[in-house]
């Protein structure tokens, strides 16, 4: 079967190869290869998940594909995506170009998606981050609906994106929070009862988000796991706070779901939603409201949930929404375009009460350094709250946070435990990258000395003159320390072609 398939825009082709071997060609121009992007551009897993990509990716995939498209270099040059026949490092590559194609090429999903199946095998599912044999699937097509949906709504626009915020914020040690609707929903992990390093994981109290939030408009703080923290902290510093708490793992009543939907709709600013982790109950409250107010369809609202926040809606939460769907398509209303999307810079600018700040220094997150994550088996890492009745009745909590509360490990306990691992991996490959860079900087340093001595030795007025074997050992140190520089940039160049691979590519034997 042939597996090229033109964009119809400057000889963009997606390819699939049968050899894990990089395309070669000195008649067109290789765009991403197999070790390249499929290794650059990684979903991070919790699970058994490997899908869809994250916005940032997406993005910079974007970015990446239209400079080379607009760079003169390239004219008359084909630009080759290309992946292997890994099921699913293919489905993630067919998810950046069909999305592309989506958003620069205007294609609807559907087009684009034709465009990769017609006459090749279809792409395996993404499912959820869960270690359970995956019962609910989202489709390539539906994260191209998604995505289409979403950018015809507003809800993102690239040309006016900040997507070091994004990056940024999404990371454990910096707040771990994502916007899912523009000005309107944001995700973040559960707040603890104080700011603090313990066994090494960063836990962030409330006051830690107070800037970033006060900066963003948020009004109202919606808490779905069980308490962590004192809700007076936030009322204080006077956002309205919430509590609509149901099991970890779990769906909510249809009395949470109106609960969750009228304090949305009477909210003054943007609301931030969170459960242990911010993905399961979180992820399938704000879908709830995306459904009924956007008129997104169930799988529609988890792709894009996911494709803002990975790990999103979990297990049966999946099929709850899908049960959910024709419910909250009964009151929804007709949707209006967002003036700005998520992460929007002149959003940014023209609400900044501050101008010229730091944006990064709104949150006072500073964790550096990431060890062992141990989570000791308690939902909170012992942790509690107590509670005391007022003269009416309700249950209030105290301020004082004390240990013992949950001796049970929770799902968003593993799942933030997986996060910290990956921090702590960061962290580490940040050294391997300043290691690696401070032996070059020798190296060049070592090289300089050589050439400079070199130099001098060789000059007229030195007392001595290289004889050919000496002069040959000074070429020979020279080469060699360019060869330790380079050798690893060297290793990922990807070479040029042969003809020969570019007559297979246009001929279809470059198979799927």
């Amino acid at each position: 079967m042939a597996l090229v398939k033109e964009t119809e825009v400057m000889a963009l082709e997606f390819v699939v190869l049968t050899t894990s071997q990089p395309l070669s060609t000195n008649v067109g121009n290789i765009f991403a290869t197999a070790t390249r992007i499929d290794n650059e551009l990684v979903y991070e897993q919790f699970y058994y998940d490997f899908g869809p990509l994250n916005l940032s990716k997406l993005y910079r995939y974007c970015k990446k594909l239209n400079e080379k498209l607009r760079s003169k270099y390239f004219d008359e040059k084909i630009i080759v995506h290309y992946t292997t026949l890994n099921k699913q490092k293919r489905a993630n590559a067919a998810f950046l170009i069909a999305s592309y194609s989506v958003m620069y090429l205007k294609k609807t999903p559907e087009e684009a998606y034709r465009l990769l199946t017609s006459d090749g095998p279809s792409f395996v599912p993404f499912r959820d981050a869960s270690l359970m044999k995956a019962k609910f699937h989202i489709t390539l097509l539906h994260c191209l609906e998604a995505l289409y949906k979403a950018m015809t709504l507003g809800f993102f626009n690239f040309k006016d994106f900040d997507v070091d915020e994004y990056e940024f914020y999404e990371q454990v040690e910096n707040g771990d929070l994502n916007w899912i609707v523009p000005q309107k929903f944001l995700a973040f992990c559960g707040p603890h009862a104080k700011t603090m390093t313990k066994d090494d994981y960063p836990y962030h109290g409330p006051e830690a988000y107070f800037d970033y939030f006060k900066k963003n408009n948020v009004s109202t703080i919606v808490r779905l796991n069980q308490k962590q923290y004192s809700q007076n902290k936030f009322i204080k510093e006077g956002f309205v706070h919430k509590d609509l708490f149901f099991r970890d793992g779990s769906t909510p009543s249809d009395e949470i779901m109106n609960q969750f939907l009228t304090v949305s709709l009477e909210a003054t600013g943007a609301i931030a939603v969170h459960c242990k982790a911010g993905l399961g109950r979180t992820g399938c409250l704000i879908a709830c409201y995306i459904m009924r107010y956007f008129h997104f369809s169930a799988q529609e609202a988890i792709a894009w949930i996911r494709i803002c926040r990975p790990g999103s809606i979990i297990g049966e939460q999946h099929r709850w929404l899908v049960n959910k769907q024709d419910e909250l398509w009964l009151n929804s209303r007709i949707p209006s375009k967002r003036a700005f999307g998520i992460y929007s810079i002149k959003w940014k600018k023209l609400n900044s009460s501050s101008p010229g700040s730091s944006f990064e220094s709104t949150l006072s997150f500073g964790y550096h350094k990431i060890n062992t994550v141990q989570l000791n088996g308690r939902e909170n890492n012992s942790q509690t709250v107590q509670f005391a009745h007022d003269n009416n009745g309700t249950v209030e909590e105290s301020e004082e946070i004390q240990e013992g509360m949950s001796l049970m490990i929770t799902q968003g306990d593993k799942l933030n435990q997986i996060k910290a691992r990956r921090m702590r991996q960061r962290a580490q490959d940040s050294k391997k990258i300043i290691s690696t860079k401070t032996k070059n900087m020798l190296l060049r340093s070592s090289l300089t000395k050589d050439v400079e001595q070199a130099k001098a030795n060789s000059h007229p007025t030195a007392r001595q003159v290289l004889s050919p074997v000496i002069d040959s050992k000074v070429n020979t140190v020279i080469t060699a320390a360019f060869t330790k520089m380079s050798g690893s940039n060297t290793a990922r160049r990807s070479p040029r072609s042969t003809s020969v691979h570019a007559k297979r590519a246009k001929t279809g034997t470059a198979m799927r």
